[in-house]
């Protein structure tokens, strides 16, 4: 396919139609176009979907772990022996027991459902980059401070300093029935985990200080497992499943969030195919702009025949004329979808000003903003995609070309 300078030449002066062939050059420049808009839709709704399913795996994963090792019975009486276990298991780089309770809280007559976690001191530390205002080095075991999650301030109107009553209706026993327990703790931190659910429900405070809440004694509800790879945590916690069986379950993130990833999965496989019509358009816009150079260049290719154009030739300078085509608008395309992710963040506030409408709603998305994570192998599909389907939509019109007889074009002329 290299070409010479001859077939170069003519490659490039069909490229340009002239005055006469004003249409010619509009549905080649259509078709440009059309190519670049349908990479550029594919980078950017690829990335942008990679990008949710990153960001969302690191924040859920990066709070609750690869895995969970969960009593039977929600409680885990003899964890010290299981903790060990877990932690020599190979492939285990991380093991904190953790306490997780769903109950009431209330603040100046708001009541709101929470998720209440007791977390070791170290556990605690760590949301330290996810702070927003208050100080975790306060949350000490007996201190009855905790930390609470940015939209469940807001939601409760609670502040740093206020003090909150969280309700635990499992309570003690009375010869009047079960009593409530209703115990009151000063909010000493706020914090933004950047996934909705999780920062209108969470209340962080201390593992003693949740087992007295909960009235569990010293046992705990599950131990929260990180491993050296999440892609392969079910294999590397096989063991430990085998060694645990009729005493705690292990579940890993897959299976946790199961229907949320899979739905994410399968949305990115019809997205890409959904979007790779757009690319198949403008490749028939290709085809269709090539034939009708052909036909309106149906003299001038009698004329090369005649001066020893061989078949290949007109092959190859057809091929190029409608690849570069394809090529440029490749491109063009990537360059349009990078710009797009670059100022994303931007362009949907500004569709939001315009419209009125709020397009990325954190209660409905999960996250706080556009995410996005550009997969090189991905966008290497896209654009040799894109390039083989531009190549066979100049295949047909360069074969009716390089076919063109002379003899029967000059004949009348």
């Amino acid at each position: 396919m290299i070409l010479s300078p001859f077939e170069w030449t003519i490659a490039k002066r069909y490229m340009m139609p002239g005055r006469g062939e004003a249409f010619i050059a509009l549905v080649a420049g259509i078709s440009l176009v059309a190519v670049m808009l349908g990479v550029a839709a594919l980078v950017v709704v690829m990335s942008v979907m990679n990008g949710f399913r990153a960001e969302l795996f690191d924040k859920i994963v990066g709070l609750n772990g690869h895995a969970i090792v969960q009593a039977y019975g929600g409680r885990l009486d003899n964890w010290q022996q299981v903790l060990q276990d877990v932690r020599k298991t190979p492939g285990v780089t991380k093991a904190s027991p953790l306490i997780e309770q769903p109950l009431l809280t209330t603040f100046n007559g708001r009541v709101e459902a929470v998720l209440v976690r007791g977390n070791t001191q170290a556990d605690i530390r760590e949301l330290s980059d996810k702070l927003v205002e208050g100080n975790l080095s306060e949350l000490q075991q007996g201190s009855g401070n905790v930390a609470i999650g940015a939209r469940l301030a807001e939601n409760i109107g609670a502040r740093v300093g206020d003090t909150i009553t969280i309700v635990n209706p499992a309570g003690r026993s009375t010869p009047f029935g079960t009593v409530p327990r209703q115990i009151g703790y000063r909010v000493a931190a706020i914090f933004e985990i950047g996934v909705y659910d999780y920062d209108k429900a969470f209340v962080v405070m201390p593992i003693p200080d949740a087992q007295t809440l909960l009235l569990s004694g010293d046992t705990i509800g599950m131990i929260e497992v990180t491993t050296n790879d999440p892609d392969h945590v079910r294999e590397i916690l096989a063991p430990l499943q085998q060694k645990l069986a009729g005493q705690a379950v292990v579940s890993d993130w897959k299976t946790i969030n199961a229907s949320l990833f899979e739905a994410l999965a399968v949305e990115r496989v019809a997205m890409f195919v959904v979007l790779s019509i757009i690319v198949l358009v403008a490749v028939f816009n290709i085809l269709s702009s090539l034939i009708m150079l052909v036909r309106a260049k149906t003299r001038d290719i009698a004329i090369l025949r005649t001066m020893g154009a061989t078949r290949r030739s007109l092959m190859k300078i057809f091929v190029t004329t409608g690849f570069l085509v394809g090529a440029l608008g490749t491109v063009a395309g990537l360059a349009l979808g990078f710009v797009f992710l670059f100022f994303r963040q931007r362009i949907v506030e500004g569709i939001q000003w315009i419209t009125g409408i709020d397009l990325w709603d954190p209660s409905i998305r999960f996250l706080s903003e556009l995410p996005s994570r550009t997969d090189p192998k991905e966008v290497a599909t896209i654009s040799i995609l894109a390039l083989v389907l531009s190549f066979l939509a100049t295949l047909y019109p360069a074969f009716k070309a390089a076919s063109t007889d002379p003899v029967q074009v000059l004949r009348y002329e």
